[in-house]
């Protein structure tokens, strides 16, 4: 039940790639593609300019963390194409960055956005 929230083939990685809308900030790039499930997927690329193993490893330890609180809509396969820069970025940085382009993207569920206070943080960051 733990895997189907992730992309797990090359060819779902490659469908978002050349078919999906793309949104970009300073530390990531993000892709989506309508999948016409009931449920979101996300998946992770992060490249060795980003760092050795154990740095690549921390970042996408941080993604997943923050995509788990996330209240995303449901029915798209999402991919996070992290920048060198996000290396050295903190927790809180790359939080405001993911709800940064969620919310550009649309795709913040509305509903459960107002009652965790996502909505507010981004309208008065520097976006």
């Amino acid at each position: 039940m733990r895997g189907e929230k992730y992309l797990t083939r090359p060819q779902q990685y490659a469908c978002v790639y050349h078919n999906g809308g793309s949104w970009a900030s300073r530390l990531l790039i993000m892709r989506a593609l309508d999948n016409s499930l009931t449920l979101s997927r996300y998946g992770f690329s992060v490249s060795k300019r980003v760092g050795n193993a154990v740095i690549r490893n921390k970042v996408k330890r941080r993604l997943r963390e923050i995509l788990r609180t996330m209240p995303l809509k449901p029915g798209w396969d999402i991919v996070f194409i992290v920048r060198p820069v996000a290396a050295g970025a903190d927790y809180t940085a790359m939080k405001d960055g993911v709800v940064a382009l969620l919310s550009r993207a649309c795709l913040l569920d509305s509903a459960t956005e107002d009652e965790s206070g996502l909505l507010p943080a981004v309208k008065t960051g520097n976006h």
